[in-house]
């Protein structure tokens, strides 16, 4: 049996759409579904059976899985919103549930993948370079990525990171991610705005160095990061913490016209105003380094921005499909 929790999220739905594809269903799913639309997301997929949150980790907390033959565990399941401000909640449901079940799968011997985040860089100071040597001298700007540095650094006391992998993943996006609300990515926001009204609204840069729009990030498309996710989960030799992301820094600007692209429609960018409230937080560049996974001997290309892109918005956005109604 595999565990994946946040299976109805973004990333969560990917790796089970995944497992799938290899033939794997025996999977234990944990989310917290609430009133949300993520339950959709589960429903072209296959999997044994579904447990909310709170009820698995009382089960957890009880024993009832020391018996249980456990493949492997992908502890995805997290609150990824970066405006967040309740940080009690994020210290027990980001920091205190991974370390309850990074303790199980050190205990069991079970394989455990789990989330980290490229948030845990902050302003990118101190560099993008997943060594686990440095980690303490990062400073997450917001209280998420404080809450994933947490974690990291409990396991790196612990020696835990000898003996399990962290992803600090990038800007992920892709199919399955309508539910996210506010925390869905410039991409959905692209196609639902190029829709509508034909034009895409991104915001103005203010630093002299970065023209409009030309903030950079490292985008990545969902089915890379699963497919890098499981390259770690079966390369057991693999553990410490792993950058998630394509390498490549790239601007909101091209991302915008691989949108209208994909649509076939003339590119309209709006620059309009940033909230207050972000511009002290605003990362103007973000890039992963990748040479960690690589050296364990990961060799894909990770998909462009155009063709993922495309991928997207004409296969899964415009049909308003998920992963698994292919």
């Amino acid at each position: 049996m595999f565990i994946v929790t946040g299976g109805s999220g973004l990333i969560g739905s990917a790796v089970l759409w995944e497992l799938n594809q290899a033939g794997i269903d025996d999977v234990l799913v944990v989310d917290h579904l609430g009133n949300s639309d993520k339950w959709k997301n589960l429903a072209p997929l296959r999997f044994a059976d579904y447990l909310e949150k709170g009820e698995f980790r009382d089960k957890l907390r009880a024993g009832a899985f020391a018996g249980a033959k456990i493949e492997g565990f992908l502890h995805l399941g997290a609150c990824s919103s970066t405006t967040e401000r309740d940080a009690s909640y994020l210290v027990d449901n980001n920091f205190h549930y991974t370390c309850e079940v990074a303790e199980f799968c050190v205990r069991h011997g079970v394989r455990l993948v789990y989330a980290s985040s490229c948030a845990t860089y902050g302003d990118g100071s101190q560099g993008y370079d997943d060594n686990d040597d440095t980690i303490e001298a990062l400073r997450p700007m917001n209280m998420y990525g404080y809450s994933k540095q947490l974690f990291d650094l409990w396991a790196k006391r612990r020696g835990y990171l000898a003996q399990i992998a962290g992803c600090k993943f990038s800007n992920v996006y892709g199919p399955n991610e309508r539910h996210k609300g506010e925390m869905r990515s410039v991409v959905l926001r692209s196609f639902e705005q190029i829709t509508a009204n034909g034009t895409m609204k991104l915001f103005k840069s203010y630093r002299p160095e970065y023209a409009d729009g030309e903030q950079l990030r490292d985008f990545l498309y969902v089915k890379d990061a699963v497919d890098m996710v499981m390259f770690l989960f079966n390369t057991p030799k693999a553990h410490g913490l792993f950058n998630i992301g394509s390498g490549k820094p790239e601007s909101w600007n091209q991302l915008a016209r691989a949108a209208f692209a994909a649509l076939e429609v003339p590119e309209h960018i709006e620059y309009i105003e940033m909230p207050e409230h972000l511009r002290d937080r605003y990362q103007y560049y973000t890039c992963a380094k990748t040479d960690k996974l690589r050296r364990f001997g990961y060799d894909r290309p990770t998909t462009s921005l155009e063709d993922s892109v495309k991928d997207c918005i004409r296969n899964y956005f415009v049909p308003d499909k998920h992963l698994g109604d292919e």
